[in-house]
Order: structure tokens, then sequence, then C-alpha cells
């Protein structure tokens, strides 16, 4: 998730500390009944680039379901 917020500040998007501290890189629906979290690590694998890292998911920033 580091890597995430790196990104946006260096493309001088503002990414506020306070509410950093409320957010998990887990996905809801990736949490079952129990709570535990499923994760598909050979699909995970394959995404990842020459660094071992995944890359970001590009959103239109005029979609309200993005968020931004």
């Amino acid at each position: 998730m580091g890597l995430a917020v790196g990104e946006l500040r260096g493309a001088s998007r503002e990414v506020d500390d306070e509410s950093l501290a409320h957010v998990s890189p887990a996905r809801s629906s990736a949490v079952n009944y129990c709570g535990s979290i499923t994760v598909d690590y050979d699909r995970e694998l394959t995404e990842l680039d020459e660094k071992g890292h995944r890359p970001l998911r590009t959103v239109a920033t005029d979609d309200p379901a993005a968020g931004l």
C-alpha cells in the first residue's frame, strides 16, 4: 500500500495521513463469512512486475464509483 500512496503523492495527489490510519489493503470481497481473508496466491504472483510489485489499477477520475 505504501507504493500506491507514494505513486499518488508523486502525481501531486493529496493523501491524508490521518485517513490512511483507517485504511486496510484487504478488500471486503476477499473476507469470508468467518472473517478470514482468502487469497489466490497463484493468480496474485502472475500479476507481479519485475520488482515483485503488483501494478496499480487505473480508474477514470470522473467515475463516481471510483471514490476519487
